[in-house]
């Protein structure tokens, strides 16, 4: 059926619509299910008197705002681009995942509490047969759940979809061990429901301090993943026409939302139109291919000059003798003896920058040419 469901989602909609309509899907299974859940063992949970299995039940609780919120967030994600909003709305998404982690803090504490109470004076269980079934039932919906989302994660690459999946199958570990505890609990006696009440709220709040460290990493803006990086690297080697790259920059607003920046050297001899055909073939190829809005810069290169090539020669030469993993760009000779370049520090280079300028400018007046020098450091998070 949900194969079914999203076929006909690929039939009717456009791709940014499709996002919309499986996010909310997942929402509204997912809200159905979790009413389920904390219906079921918040009954069991009162019955019994078993704090652990009420634990159980507002995790569920947690999760039934969750789907909440993970409707409300698509819906607003799928919001087209405004005046106040130049690049979409899509970083709702991270700001309702944020949201639900701040609902779970709550729950753990508060079961944190009442947990520790029920260990300092605990009390018997009264377990039936419906308690079993229905943490057995639970543990099988849970485990449907977590596929659901993982799932519907894939097809539209959602975060926040591919956490929830993960949350519904680590609650299934939650389960279980309620569950052993009832069954411990019945056979020996053993009053050990408020530490397993303790354990869950543990988990709880772990799990929610971890969702908001994710979720305030996107918000920030995150580092892309290696694969993203090296489909993106990958693409602009392959590009025979231009000389090279630097200074890629990648910005994400959101899931489909991704924005990038590059310089690309050029032949200085390319007339402008030429090159502005290049570079515009080169971005619409990573919109089309990658879903990447690419903007490029051009820097010419003056390969013809041979003085210009036996100084770049000899500047990367002497760069490596200070460190193999030092890179420049953007080098420039100017009138007067100007020599101009950005310097690429490797993040695990740790340096003194006004100490290192000093060494690296005394080095190529002595071994170069007594040059002016004009020397940018840069920094590359992306390697």
């Amino acid at each position: 059926m949900l194969k079914r469901l999203i076929k006909q989602f690929k039939k009717r909609y456009s791709s940014e619509e499709q996002r919309k309509k499986i996010g909310q899907l997942a929402g509204i299974l997912g809200l159905i299910s979790n009413i389920i859940l904390f219906s079921g063992k918040l009954i069991i949970g009162l019955t019994a008197g078993s704090v652990s299995i009420m634990a159980d039940a507002m995790n569920s609780l947690s999760d039934m705002i969750s789907s909440v919120l993970t409707l409300v967030g698509f819906k607003e994600a799928a919001k087209p681009a405004d005046k106040n909003h130049p690049f979409g709305h899509e970083r709702f998404e991270y700001i309702s995942g944020l949201a639900v982690s701040f609902v779970i803090i709550t729950v753990g504490l508060q079961f944190l509490r009442s947990s520790f109470g029920k260990i300092l004076k605990p009390e018997n269980i009264h377990l039936s047969a419906w308690v079993f079934l229905i943490l057995i039932l639970s543990i099988l919906i849970k485990i449907w759940q977590g596929k659901m989302y993982g799932k519907l994660s894939r097809e539209i690459k959602s975060q926040t979809l591919e956490a929830t999946g993960q949350d519904s199958l680590n609650d299934v570990f939650t389960t279980v061990t309620v569950l052993l505890s009832a069954v411990i609990e019945y056979i020996s006696g053993w009053r050990i429901d408020g530490f397993i009440g303790f354990a869950l709220a543990v988990y709880i709040l772990y799990s929610g301090a971890r969702m908001i460290n994710d979720f305030v990493y996107e918000l920030l803006g995150s580092r892309p993943s290696d694969k993203e990086i090296g489909l993106m690297e990958e693409r602009l080697e392959n590009y025979s026409s231009i000389l090279g790259y630097h200074d890629l920059l990648v910005h994400d607003y959101g899931p489909q939302k991704i924005f990038a920046s590059v310089h690309i050297e050029v032949n200085a001899d390319w007339n402008l139109t030429y090159a502005h055909q290049i570079i515009d073939r080169i971005e619409k190829d990573f919109e089309r291919e990658l879903k990447v809005e690419l903007v490029c810069h051009l820097d010419p290169i003056d390969i013809n000059n041979s003085y210009y090539l036996k100084v770049q020669e000899q500047l990367n030469q002497l760069l490596k003798t200070i460190d193999p993993a030092l890179k420049m760009h953007d080098m420039r000779i100017k009138e007067n003896m100007v020599l101009q370049f950005d310097l690429v520090i490797p993040e695990k280079m740790k340096i003194d920058e006004k100490k290192f300028l000093a060494e690296v400018k005394e080095k190529i007046q002595k071994e170069i040419g007594d040059y002016q020098l004009d020397i940018q450091l840069d920094y590359n998070y992306l390697l």
